[in-house]
């Protein structure tokens, strides 16, 4: 993998730049109409729905959490909140989430946010050599090692999919 870069440099790049990490950039030409953008992502890139993750936020006990899932499941919130050693999570208001993240939805990164919040990684990302997920804008993914996400994020893994 290079280290790409090449006027789509957003957050989450420069994050990973920053740290030394590898990874690619994958764009691709998102769809104004796309309601499920890490379906959309995977197939416009040809890749499996479990080798795509999305990133949720969610109100937990302790505040706004980070969960990252793949696009081929759904969150489980009770585990995403035991996993945050809490009893109860839900998902955050959108409009809210945009605001802390500076992220727009459906182009949210785990990484690069405007404050670090607590993120579980669901464990199925590091059965990959590579995983996919949002590099901060809708129409392009970063590829890169899971524990890259995991470390730069400081994220706990925890099985947190309903697959």
């Amino acid at each position: 993998m290079a280290k790409t870069k090449g006027g789509q440099g957003t957050p989450a790049t420069v994050a990973l730049t920053k740290a030394g990490a590898e990874f690619t950039l994958h764009p691709y030409e998102h769809d104004a109409n796309a309601q499920a953008y890490g379906e959309e992502a995977a197939d416009a890139l040809g890749v499996p729905h479990e080798r795509i993750f999305k990133t949720l936020v969610a109100e937990t006990e302790g505040g706004l959490a980070v969960a990252v899932v793949p696009v081929a499941g759904k969150l489980d919130l009770k585990a995403f909140a035991a996993a945050l050693k809490g009893k109860k999570a839900a998902m955050a208001e959108a409009a809210k989430v945009e605001r802390v993240t500076g992220y727009v939805v459906g182009g949210i990164s785990p990484l690069g946010q405007r404050r670090a919040l607590p993120t579980v990684v669901d464990a199925s990302a590091l059965a990959f050599e590579t995983i996919y997920f949002s590099a901060g804008r809708r129409g392009l993914q970063i590829e890169t090692a899971p524990s890259n996400l995991v470390t730069l994020t400081g994220a706990v893994t925890a099985e947190i999919a309903k697959l």
